[in-house]
Protein backbone atom coordinates (compact mmCIF):
# COMPACT_ATOMS: atom_id res chain seq x y z
CA UNK A 1 0.00 0.00 0.00
CA UNK A 2 1.06 3.41 -0.52
CA UNK A 3 1.58 6.08 2.30
CA UNK A 4 -0.22 8.98 1.60
CA UNK A 5 0.19 12.75 4.71
CA UNK A 6 -2.76 14.48 4.39
CA UNK A 7 -2.07 17.93 6.40
CA UNK A 8 -4.91 19.99 6.88
CA UNK A 9 -6.31 21.12 10.04
CA UNK A 10 -9.78 20.63 8.41
CA UNK A 11 -11.15 17.65 10.60
CA UNK A 12 -14.18 17.10 7.34
CA UNK A 13 -11.86 17.70 4.60
CA UNK A 14 -8.98 14.64 6.54
CA UNK A 15 -11.89 12.44 6.98
CA UNK A 16 -13.26 13.02 3.49
CA UNK A 17 -9.99 12.30 2.34
CA UNK A 18 -9.20 9.37 4.48
CA UNK A 19 -12.42 7.41 3.37
CA UNK A 20 -11.70 7.87 -0.06
CA UNK A 21 -8.31 6.94 -0.14
CA UNK A 22 -8.54 4.18 2.25
CA UNK A 23 -11.44 2.81 -0.61
CA UNK A 24 -8.39 3.40 -2.97
CA UNK A 25 -5.88 1.00 -1.05
CA UNK A 26 -3.55 4.05 0.03
CA UNK A 27 -2.37 3.64 4.23
CA UNK A 28 -3.36 7.20 5.23
CA UNK A 29 -1.68 9.41 7.82
CA UNK A 30 -2.98 12.83 9.38
CA UNK A 31 -1.73 16.00 11.01
CA UNK A 32 -3.54 18.89 11.59
CA UNK A 33 -0.57 21.17 11.54
CA UNK A 34 2.46 22.53 9.88
CA UNK A 35 4.75 21.36 12.67
CA UNK A 36 2.87 18.00 12.89
CA UNK A 37 2.98 17.31 9.50
CA UNK A 38 6.85 17.88 8.89
CA UNK A 39 7.70 15.47 11.88
CA UNK A 40 4.87 12.76 10.24
CA UNK A 41 6.92 12.98 7.25
CA UNK A 42 10.24 11.95 8.90
CA UNK A 43 8.01 9.64 10.99
CA UNK A 44 5.69 8.10 8.38
CA UNK A 45 7.70 8.19 5.56
CA UNK A 46 4.76 8.60 2.92
CA UNK A 47 5.05 8.29 -0.53
CA UNK A 48 3.22 11.30 -1.15
CA UNK A 49 1.61 14.41 0.83
CA UNK A 50 -1.42 16.46 0.53
CA UNK A 51 -0.57 19.81 1.58
CA UNK A 52 -3.33 22.86 2.61
CA UNK A 53 -1.63 26.18 3.15
CA UNK A 54 -4.07 27.69 5.37
CA UNK A 55 -2.94 25.49 8.65
CA UNK A 56 -3.00 27.28 12.29
CA UNK A 57 0.80 27.65 12.94
CA UNK A 58 2.97 27.52 9.80
CA UNK A 59 1.55 28.81 5.94
CA UNK A 60 2.20 25.75 4.05
CA UNK A 61 3.98 27.65 1.87
CA UNK A 62 6.53 27.66 4.47
CA UNK A 63 6.36 23.60 4.89
CA UNK A 64 6.76 23.43 1.64
CA UNK A 65 9.95 25.43 1.57
CA UNK A 66 11.19 23.58 4.55
CA UNK A 67 10.23 20.19 3.39
CA UNK A 68 12.35 21.15 0.21
CA UNK A 69 15.67 21.06 2.14
CA UNK A 70 15.34 17.46 2.85
CA UNK A 71 12.57 15.41 1.29
CA UNK A 72 12.11 15.03 -2.58
CA UNK A 73 8.66 12.98 -1.83
CA UNK A 74 5.65 14.43 -3.88
CA UNK A 75 3.28 17.15 -2.32
CA UNK A 76 0.36 18.20 -4.26
CA UNK A 77 -0.97 21.92 -2.54
CA UNK A 78 -4.90 21.53 -1.88
CA UNK A 79 -6.18 25.08 -1.09
CA UNK A 80 -8.68 27.22 -1.82
CA UNK A 81 -6.42 30.20 -2.58
CA UNK A 82 -6.60 30.59 -6.42
CA UNK A 83 -4.24 33.65 -7.15
CA UNK A 84 -1.97 32.62 -10.08
CA UNK A 85 1.00 34.01 -8.19
CA UNK A 86 1.02 32.01 -5.43
CA UNK A 87 0.37 28.95 -7.34
CA UNK A 88 3.53 29.65 -9.66
CA UNK A 89 5.39 30.59 -6.72
CA UNK A 90 4.22 26.90 -4.69
CA UNK A 91 5.21 25.25 -8.23
CA UNK A 92 8.45 26.83 -8.35
CA UNK A 93 9.29 26.27 -4.33
CA UNK A 94 8.75 22.53 -5.44
CA UNK A 95 5.54 21.68 -5.42
CA UNK A 96 4.22 19.13 -7.56
CA UNK A 97 0.91 20.14 -8.59
CA UNK A 98 -1.70 21.67 -7.29
CA UNK A 99 -5.39 21.76 -7.02
CA UNK A 100 -7.87 24.41 -5.66
CA UNK A 101 -10.84 23.43 -3.13
CA UNK A 102 -13.17 22.42 -4.32
CA UNK A 103 -11.48 19.72 -5.84
CA UNK A 104 -12.64 16.82 -7.89
CA UNK A 105 -11.58 13.44 -5.89
CA UNK A 106 -11.13 11.87 -9.32
CA UNK A 107 -9.28 14.34 -10.73
CA UNK A 108 -7.01 14.25 -7.46
CA UNK A 109 -6.50 10.48 -7.47
CA UNK A 110 -4.92 10.97 -10.54
CA UNK A 111 -2.96 14.02 -10.27
CA UNK A 112 -1.59 11.61 -6.88
CA UNK A 113 -1.48 9.03 -9.21
CA UNK A 114 0.82 10.98 -12.09
CA UNK A 115 3.12 12.51 -9.56
CA UNK A 116 3.68 8.87 -7.70
CA UNK A 117 4.56 7.22 -10.65
CA UNK A 118 6.35 10.24 -12.98
CA UNK A 119 9.09 11.52 -11.11
CA UNK A 120 12.27 12.24 -12.62
CA UNK A 121 13.53 9.55 -14.28
CA UNK A 122 16.58 7.37 -13.19
CA UNK A 123 20.06 8.44 -13.53
CA UNK A 124 20.14 4.87 -16.33
CA UNK A 125 17.11 5.53 -18.00
CA UNK A 126 17.52 6.19 -21.68
CA UNK A 127 13.65 6.59 -23.16
CA UNK A 128 10.47 7.96 -22.26
CA UNK A 129 7.65 7.13 -23.44
CA UNK A 130 4.30 9.18 -22.61
CA UNK A 131 1.40 7.11 -24.79
CA UNK A 132 2.28 6.93 -28.65
CA UNK A 133 5.25 9.88 -28.13
CA UNK A 134 8.70 8.30 -27.49
CA UNK A 135 11.37 10.05 -26.41
CA UNK A 136 14.78 8.20 -26.63
CA UNK A 137 17.09 10.56 -24.74
CA UNK A 138 20.63 9.10 -26.04
CA UNK A 139 19.78 8.95 -29.51
CA UNK A 140 18.02 12.64 -28.98
CA UNK A 141 15.24 10.75 -31.27
CA UNK A 142 11.65 11.30 -31.08
CA UNK A 143 8.60 9.27 -32.34
CA UNK A 144 5.16 8.97 -33.06
CA UNK A 145 3.39 5.93 -33.32
CA UNK A 146 6.83 4.76 -34.70
CA UNK A 147 7.00 7.76 -36.97
CA UNK A 148 10.19 10.30 -36.91
CA UNK A 149 9.33 13.61 -35.95
CA UNK A 150 11.97 15.90 -36.72
CA UNK A 151 12.81 18.90 -33.80
CA UNK A 152 14.92 21.65 -33.57
CA UNK A 153 17.44 21.42 -31.20
CA UNK A 154 15.19 23.92 -28.94
CA UNK A 155 11.97 22.23 -29.46
CA UNK A 156 13.41 18.83 -28.82
CA UNK A 157 15.42 20.45 -25.10
CA UNK A 158 11.42 21.61 -24.35
CA UNK A 159 9.65 18.21 -24.93
CA UNK A 160 12.32 16.25 -22.81
CA UNK A 161 12.23 19.21 -20.09
CA UNK A 162 8.96 18.45 -20.03
CA UNK A 163 9.16 14.51 -20.50
CA UNK A 164 11.62 14.40 -17.67
CA UNK A 165 8.60 16.24 -15.30
CA UNK A 166 6.00 14.21 -16.78
CA UNK A 167 2.58 14.72 -14.96
CA UNK A 168 3.77 17.93 -13.50
CA UNK A 169 2.97 21.40 -14.06
CA UNK A 170 6.00 23.11 -15.40
CA UNK A 171 5.81 26.68 -15.16
CA UNK A 172 6.83 29.63 -17.42
CA UNK A 173 8.98 30.53 -15.19
CA UNK A 174 11.17 27.36 -14.81
CA UNK A 175 11.26 27.06 -18.69
CA UNK A 176 12.34 30.72 -19.35
CA UNK A 177 15.07 29.97 -17.07
CA UNK A 178 16.35 26.78 -18.27
CA UNK A 179 16.71 27.55 -21.84
CA UNK A 180 16.85 31.39 -22.22
CA UNK A 181 18.69 32.27 -19.12
CA UNK A 182 19.88 36.37 -18.23
CA UNK A 183 17.46 37.11 -21.13
CA UNK A 184 14.01 34.77 -19.43
CA UNK A 185 11.75 37.94 -19.19
CA UNK A 186 12.32 38.91 -22.75
CA UNK A 187 11.61 35.23 -24.59
CA UNK A 188 7.59 34.74 -23.35
CA UNK A 189 6.78 35.11 -27.03
CA UNK A 190 9.78 32.70 -28.29
CA UNK A 191 8.54 30.20 -25.79
CA UNK A 192 5.12 29.93 -26.74
CA UNK A 193 5.91 30.04 -30.80
CA UNK A 194 8.20 26.86 -29.66
CA UNK A 195 5.07 25.18 -27.51
CA UNK A 196 3.25 25.91 -30.48
CA UNK A 197 5.13 24.35 -33.19
CA UNK A 198 6.06 21.51 -30.65
CA UNK A 199 1.75 20.84 -30.54
CA UNK A 200 1.56 20.89 -34.63
CA UNK A 201 4.72 18.24 -34.73
CA UNK A 202 3.42 15.69 -31.96
CA UNK A 203 -0.19 16.42 -31.76
CA UNK A 204 -3.26 14.95 -33.85
CA UNK A 205 -4.53 18.18 -33.36
CA UNK A 206 -2.92 21.24 -32.16
CA UNK A 207 -5.46 22.73 -31.53
CA UNK A 208 -7.16 20.53 -28.76
CA UNK A 209 -3.55 18.94 -27.21
CA UNK A 210 -3.54 15.36 -25.76
CA UNK A 211 0.24 15.87 -24.79
CA UNK A 212 0.90 19.51 -23.78
CA UNK A 213 -1.68 20.34 -21.94
CA UNK A 214 -1.84 24.37 -21.02
CA UNK A 215 -2.35 25.34 -17.15
CA UNK A 216 -3.69 29.03 -17.59
CA UNK A 217 -1.24 31.58 -16.53
CA UNK A 218 1.15 29.11 -14.70
CA UNK A 219 3.19 26.72 -17.35
CA UNK A 220 2.53 23.51 -18.73
CA UNK A 221 2.44 19.65 -18.15
CA UNK A 222 3.12 16.91 -20.17
CA UNK A 223 0.64 14.15 -20.01
CA UNK A 224 -0.80 10.38 -21.60
CA UNK A 225 -3.73 11.14 -24.62
CA UNK A 226 -7.16 9.89 -22.80
CA UNK A 227 -7.41 6.19 -23.46
CA UNK A 228 -9.52 4.96 -26.58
Amino acid sequence: MKRVLIIDDEPQIRRLLRISLTGKDYDVFEAPTGFEGLQAVQTAKPDIVLLDLNLPDIDGGEVLRQLREWSTVPVIVLSVRNLEGDIVGLLNAGADDYLTKPFNLEELFARMSVALRHRLPSPGQTEIVVGRLRIDLDSRRVTVDGKDVRLTPTEYSILSYLARNHGKIVTQSQLLREFWGPIAEEEYGSLRVHIASLRKKIEADSARPDYIITEPGIGYRLQGPPSG
